[in-house]
């Protein structure tokens, strides 16, 4: 029975323990990169992309799309997301990441997929709107999924070279896939046992697995950029203040109209469906489609992005960023 809760620990920490995994992860992948050549690791990143977005997709449900529920939040949402997001990160990258423009892509790449299940986690966690949330979040991962690609060829088009048919490629394999094989999945455990047995038995698992494919991402990216990080210090500084920067725009934006628009529940709700991105399939999508340094740049949001939600709650619960409940 104590190997079994060792174990159990074992598989369960990268994911309770995000913050601290993953700048660890980040240190050892780039002492490992200094020492050994890791180019080689490079095929595992689309199977591994692959298996790391399966269990996010367990228990998904593509149908909320269609429930016209929440109708001016999602609206709001979708022009943040789709609109006003891209058009900072645009921004950002012409002006500071062109010497790289692998960076560029990676930000970009940051800035097209929104919302994850880390959406609903801390709309949960701050007591906002969950049902909107969890609405919030399966479009954006659709329309996310659709709009990438040609938003990605007019960002960074003149800048990286853009194969459209292998990003399309990669997106349906790193999303569509995983997607119908979630569903699937998901109908045989409901066939075969009942939502409490899933919720209790399973569920708590399934973000486990994705992390542990995180993390293994991000040493593969962190250790092939090594020897690049070392030579060109300034540039690797220069993206961290980007992103930075990027969330810091994107947290202001959402409290601005949650602020304007909203009661402080749907507030919450707008702030976490717009400053919180979907950092795994994005590394999935850059390390497979354009390359290690638009990996390393969505690993540096991995970075940020856990820690600005939490200080963002404490903040709100302290001085009521977003205006006072009830």
């Amino acid at each position: 029975m104590e190997m079994k809760s060792v174990l159990k620990k074992m598989i369960l920490w990268p994911s309770k323990n995000i913050a601290l995994a993953i700048p660890a992860v980040l240190l050892l992948g780039f002492i490992v990169g200094l020492i050994l050549d890791t180019s080689s690791l490079k095929v595992l990143i689309l199977p591994i992309a692959m298996l790391m977005i399966y269990p996010t997709m367990i228990g998904f449900k593509p149908q909320e799309v269609l429930n016209f529920s929440h109708g001016r939040l999602m609206i709001t949402i979708i022009i943040l997301n789709f609109i006003a997001i891209p058009i900072i990160a645009y921004l950002l990258g012409t002006g500071f990441l062109l010497s790289d423009p692998q960076l560029f892509a990676g930000l970009a790449i940051t800035a097209l997929l929104p919302t994850s299940n880390m959406t609903i986690a801390f709309t949960m966690l701050a007591k906002g709107n969950v049902p909107a949330a969890i609405k919030s979040t399966t479009t954006g991962l659709l329309l996310g999924s659709l709009l990438a690609p040609w938003y990605l060829l007019v960002m960074v088009g003149k800048y990286v070279p853009i194969d459209i048919f292998l990003t399309l490629k990669t997106i349906s394999l790193i999303i569509i896939v995983p997607l119908i094989l979630g569903m699937i999945t998901y109908s045989y455990i409901m066939k075969k046992y009942s939502l409490e047995y899933f919720k209790k038995t399973i569920k708590p698992y399934l973000p486990a697995a994705s992390s542990w494919g995180m993390i293994f991402i991000i040493f593969i990216s962190i250790s092939m950029n090594a020897p690049r990080i070392i030579s060109s210090l300034n540039l690797f500084l220069i993206a961290l203040l980007v992103q930075i920067v990027f969330y810091g725009i994107n947290y202001s934006l959402a409290i601005f109209f949650s602020r304007k628009m909203f009661n402080p529940q749907d507030g919450l709700t707008l702030v976490f469906s717009t400053a919180l991105r979907n950092l795994s399939i994005a590394i999935g999508l850059a390390a497979t489609a354009f390359g290690p340094n638009a990996a390393l740049m969505v690993s540096l949001a991995f970075l940020i992005q856990g820690q600005a939600a939490a200080l963002f709650i404490k903040l709100n619960n302290r001085y009521g960023l977003l205006g006072k409940s009830g």
